[in-house]
């Protein structure tokens, strides 16, 4: 078990004139909000002009707080932006890049990414938006490797995420990186979503989801695969299980969980290892033997590729040891 307590984690939140409700209330319910067995985060929403802010929606909102509760915030989140074509104020972006300066984490989620851009903070590294821009993006910001078929990327301290609902899946897994997997499944839970999907997961799903026994079957598969992540599963092994041909399967689950199943897996198993090393004390060898690795060099080299760090310094990390 945890044996030490977790240090609040300080989040802002940039609110803008005109700004999507959705998109303000992604960080706020995911960071702003009292969850069970969650630590109570230092969180404040702010404006480069505070003061009474209008919605998209109609209706309008007061923000207390000014750019300079930037200065001591671990992250800054930017949620959207109200139209790409128009420069974010100087003084947010003068702020945003002081703030990474200081050690924070810049988040773009949605058309944020474009407010990140302007600021520079995104220039010769990876980033993404929603796929509907990507476009327009690319054109006004050769510099920046835009990769427009996934939900969410970080890197170098910067993070942007797809558009609408690939914002709640940043911000788990912005969470998860601070107090890890139990936490944030557990606000997952909570907000009635999939407790984790992977950055490199597709934004959209190209064709609609047919209502078939093929799906139903594939459904349950999921839970299954989860409760018996120790055996040794293959594309053909689980395509017997759901009774169907190999092309069949491989077609119909791309088409419900918008990537291919070994993908899937593999994201399952490191998602339950994660679990295993914050959770409890067992070794290595163990972890991966319950994972359903083969070895724990195999679930090692799986590890450092996903997380940048092995097994044994993602436990020592999170437990502050």
């Amino acid at each position: 078990m945890k044996n030490h307590e977790p240090t609040p984690l300080s989040v802002v939140l940039i609110a803008f004139d005109r700004i999507s409700p959705f998109h303000l209330a992604v960080p706020c319910v995911v960071f702003g909000e009292a969850h069970p067995g969650c630590p109570k985060l230092k969180f404040k929403v702010c404006a480069a002009e505070p003061g009474t802010l209008r919605t998209s929606t109609g209706f309008s909102i007061t923000i207390d707080y000014g750019l300079a509760a930037l200065r001591r915030a671990d992250i800054v989140i930017v949620p959207s932006w109200r139209d790409p074509a128009e420069k974010p104020p100087a003084q947010l972006l003068k702020a945003l890049n002081a703030a990474h300066s200081g050690g924070a984490k810049i988040v773009g989620l949605c058309l944020g990414a474009y407010v990140l851009a302007e600021a520079g903070l995104l220039d010769g590294l990876s980033a993404t938006t929603h796929w509907a821009y990507a476009t327009d993006f690319s054109k006004r910001y050769p510099q920046i490797n835009l990769d427009a078929n996934v939900l969410y990327v970080e890197e170098n301290g910067i993070v942007t995420s797809a558009g609408t609902a690939a914002g709640i899946d940043c911000c788990l897994y912005l969470l998860r990186q601070q107090y890890g997997s139990e936490v944030a499944n557990s606000v997952a839970r909570r907000l009635v979503v999939p407790p984790y999907r992977q950055g490199g997961q597709a934004q959209y799903i190209e064709q609609p989801i047919p209502e078939s026994q093929a799906h139903s079957r594939i459904s349950d598969l999921f839970d299954w695969v989860r409760e018996n992540l120790h055996a040794p599963h293959t594309v053909d092994s689980v395509a017997e299980h759901v009774n169907m041909s190999r092309r069949t399967f491989t077609r119909q689950f791309k088409l419900l969980a918008g990537t291919n199943f070994l993908s899937w897996l593999q994201v399952q198993r490191l998602t339950y290892v994660q679990r295993l090393l914050e959770s409890t004390d067992a070794s290595i060898e163990a972890v991966a033997e319950k994972a359903g690795y083969g070895s724990p060099e195999s679930l090692r080299l799986h590890f450092r590729r996903q997380f940048g760090l092995s097994p044994t310094e993602w436990r020592r990390q999170f437990r502050g040891e």
